[in-house]
C-alpha cells in the first residue's frame, strides 16, 4: 500500500469530523485543509523533482476516493486540486519553479472553462475576466485558468486560440459569497476575477496543444505523462464521485443496522431493503473497478510505449462516464427506501445524496455527449464533438 494511502486511513477520522464544518464555513476548515496536505495525495501525481511521488495513476485515484468517503467535499478538492501538479509538471520549468520552489505542498485551483479573455502584450498577456467553480481556492497559492487570446480586431476569431493561464494568489481575487449551493458546500468553488493582469509567456499554455500531448516531451521518458489531459482530469472527478457513492453506501449500512419503520418492519431483517442494498453495494463495487481496470489498462499501454489514440480516450470516457452514473443511479435507489428519517440532516444520509447529485453536474460526468461520440465513432457516423476527449 502506498504511504499516502495509509496516512489517509490514519487520518479518517479528522477528515470526517471535519467534514460538516467545513460544509457550514463553505469551504475547507484549516484543520481539513492541514490534514489533506499532510497525507500528501495532492504531490501523488507531482515530479519526483520537486517533491512529488510520481505515483501510479490509479493509487491517486484511490487515494481521492478514501478521502471522499469519509468527508466528500474533501475529496472532491482532492481529485479537482490533485490532478493540477500533473499538468503543471509539462509546463515552463521556470513555472514549476515559481509555484514548488520554495514548499512542494503548494496547493494550485483552477478552472479551465475559457472565460478570460486575453490580449497580447511585449513579453506575454494583460488578462482579464471572472471564472465560477474554483474549487479549493481559499487554501491555493495559484490557480489554472482558461481563456481566449483575441486577435488584432478584439475578438475570439477562428479558429479560437484558447490557453491555459496560470496566476499567482497576488494576482486575483476571490470573490466571497459566490458559492451558494446545495451540495459540496464544503469545496469552496468560488468564483476568482482579476482585470487587466500581465501574465508572463511562461505561465502559459495552449489548451488543444496539452489535450493532445504535445508538451509531453518535457517530462520525456516517463509513462505517467503520457496519459491524456481529457483523462486524467475526467478520471480525478470520476474519483471524487466514487468517493462519494461509496461513503453513501457505507452511512446507509449504519443506518439499516438500526431502522424499524412505523410498520415495525427491522430493515436488517427486511427482504426489500436487503435487495436494493445488495444490489446497490455490487453497482457501487463494479463502478469503482469499472474506473481503476480503464486508468490501469490505459497507464499499461502507454508504461510499454504505446501513444494513447483517440479512439481510447473515447472508450475511457465512455466507461468513465458510466461508472459515475452507474454508482449515482444505485444510491438514489436506495436513498428512495431510506424512510422518512432518510431526510434529516442530522442523518448524513442526504448530505451525501446531495454531494453526489452536485458531483454529477460536474462536465466530465455528463455522458449523452459522450455515449454519442462513441456510438458515432464506432459505427462510423457522425456526431457532435464530445468536451474532454
Amino acid at each position: 500500500m502506498h504511504e499516502v494511502l495509509e496516512n489517509i486511513s490514519e487520518s479518517a477520522k479528522v477528515l470526517a469530523d471535519e467534514a460538516v464544518p467545513s460544509d457550514t464555513l463553505g469551504r475547507l476548515t484549516d484543520t481539513m485543509a492541514t490534514t489533506l496536505k499532510e497525507t500528501g495525495l495532492v504531490r501523488l501525481l507531482q515530479p519526483v523533482e520537486h517533491g512529488g511521488y510520481e505515483a501510479h495513476p490509479c493509487e491517486f485515484l484511490e487515494a481521492v476516493m478514501n478521502v471522499g468517503v469519509a468527508a466528500p467535499s474533501a475529496g472532491w478538492v482532492a481529485g479537482v486540486v490533485g490532478v493540477h501538479p500533473w499538468e503543471l509538471a509539462m509546463m515552463d520549468p521556470r513555472l514549476q519553479e515559481e509555484i514548488w520552489g520554495e514548499d512542494p505542498d503548494t496547493w494550485t485551483a483552477s478552472p479551465y472553462a475559457p472565460f478570460g479573455r486575453a490580449t497580447r502584450v511585449d513579453g506575454g498577456f494583460l488578462f482579464t475576466g471572472q471564472w465560477p467553480y474554483s474549487t479549493g481556492t481559499d487554501h491555493s497559492e495559484w490557480v489554472i485558468l482558461g481563456g481566449f487570446v483575441l486577435n488584432e480586431d478584439g475578438e475570439i476569431g477562428g479558429p479560437p486560440d484558447m490557453r491555459h493561464f496560470v496566476i499567482p494568489r497576488s494576482d486575483y481575487e476571490i470573490v466571497e459569497d459566490s458559492w451558494n449551493v446545495m451540495g459540496l458546500q464544503g469545496t469552496g468553488s468560488k468564483d476568482v476575477r482579476m482585470t487587466d493582469v500581465f501574465v508572463p509567456d511562461h505561465r502559459v499554455v495552449e489548451a488543444m496543444k496539452m489535450v493532445e500531448g504535445v508538451y509531453e516531451d518535457r517530462q520525456a521518458g516517463k509513462p505517467l505523462y503520457g496519459v491524456k489531459f481529457p483523462i486524467m482530469f475526467s478520471a480525478a472527478i470520476a474519483a471524487g464521485t466514487q468517493g462519494i457513492a461509496q461513503g453513501a453506501l457505507a452511512v446507509y449500512h449504519d443506518y439499516m443496522t438500526t431502522r424499524v419503520s412505523v410498520a415495525g418492519n427491522v430493515a436488517k431483517n427486511d427482504a426489500a431493503h436487503l435487495v436494493v442494498y445488495g444490489e446497490t453495494a455490487a453497482d457501487v463495487a463494479a463502478s469503482r473497478s469499472h474506473l481503476l481496470n480503464s486508468m490501469s489498462e490505459l497507464f499499461d499501454h502507454v508504461s510499454r510505449g504505446g501513444e494513447v489514440t483517440y479512439d481510447q480516450r473515447l472508450v475511457f470516457r465512455r466507461d468513465q462516464v458510466r461508472a459515475s452514473r452507474r454508482a449515482a443511479d444505485a444510491i438514489d435507489r436506495i436513498y428512495k427506501i431510506s424512510g422518512a428519517s432518510g431526510i434529516r440532516t442530522d442523518f448524513p444520509n442526504e448530505r451525501y445524496w446531495r454531494d453526489l447529485q452536485v458531483g454529477l453536474s460536474h462536465v466530465c460526468n455528463v455522458a449523452e455527449n459522450i455515449y454519442a461520440a462513441w456510438g458515432a465513432h464506432d459505427l462510423g457516423g457522425e456526431a457532435a464533438p464530445a468536451l474532454y476527449v
